[in-house]
């Protein structure tokens, strides 16, 4: 269930599907509508364990012809199974921020120690998505994507996740950050985690990964 106004989540084992009757303003790092996009519907679309398709935006495209998904969309990739699929909401006063996550380490990663691999397609990711009503400037949509990042990595660090060479994990190699707003209220020029909103992102982030981590045997 998404406690989120106006959005709506449905999850079945193809897909965790994610629409808002607001058109959102999103920055991300997705194989689909990645950059600063605007879109509706956010996909993160499940994959067998071994998938290896060179061209991985290709499949999300044509699973959302065949939903019957027309407009703009943002999409990513898991290899988790979906009912591990974890969301929390947090408000403080006129804000709320809602994150979706999916969690796996089959390929766990040290940021500036691993060595780099020869394909990203490999699953083996943490997917964050995060619904923000607010009013974020592009600028605070990148701030969000740097606080998001510093919580995961901490959230990594206090459960001790190893890469194979046992270099503490910063991520995996193919993380996605999702972050989108309604665009509703003033506008926010920063979101780091000085700010309210970057608390809120932060907090989010470190409770619903962790939930999502529980699930996770190396």
């Amino acid at each position: 269930m998404l406690d989120f106004p106006g959005g709506e989540m449905h999850i079945t084992e193809e897909a965790v599907c994610i629409s808002c009757r607001t058109i959102l303003s999103i920055a991300s790092s997705a194989l689909v509508g990645g950059g600063l996009f605007q879109a509706e519907t956010i996909i993160n679309y499940h994959v067998p364990p071994h998938y290896a398709n060179a061209h991985p935006a290709k499949d999300l495209r044509a699973f959302a012809r065949s939903k019957n998904i027309m407009g703009s969309f943002v999409g990513v990739m898991t290899a988790v199974p979906l009912h591990y699929t974890k969301t929390i909401t947090l408000r403080h006063e006129h804000l709320t921020v809602a994150c979706i996550i999916t969690a796996g380490l089959r390929v766990a990663e040290a940021a500036g120690l691993s060595t780099p691999i020869s394909s990203l397609a490999t699953p083996g990711t943490i997917n964050i998505i995060l619904l923000v009503d607010a009013h974020l400037e592009a600028s605070a949509l990148i701030n969000a994507i740097i606080t998001v990042t510093e919580a995961k990595t901490a959230v990594l660090m206090e459960h001790d996740v190893r890469t194979e060479e046992g270099h503490r994990a910063t991520g995996t190699v193919t993380d996605a950050v999702v972050i989108a707003c309604t665009g509703r209220g003033a506008a926010l020029p920063y979101a780091g985690p000085g700010t309210h909103i970057g608390f809120l992102l932060a907090a989010c982030v470190r409770q619903c990964l962790t939930q999502a981590l529980a699930w996770w045997k190396p």
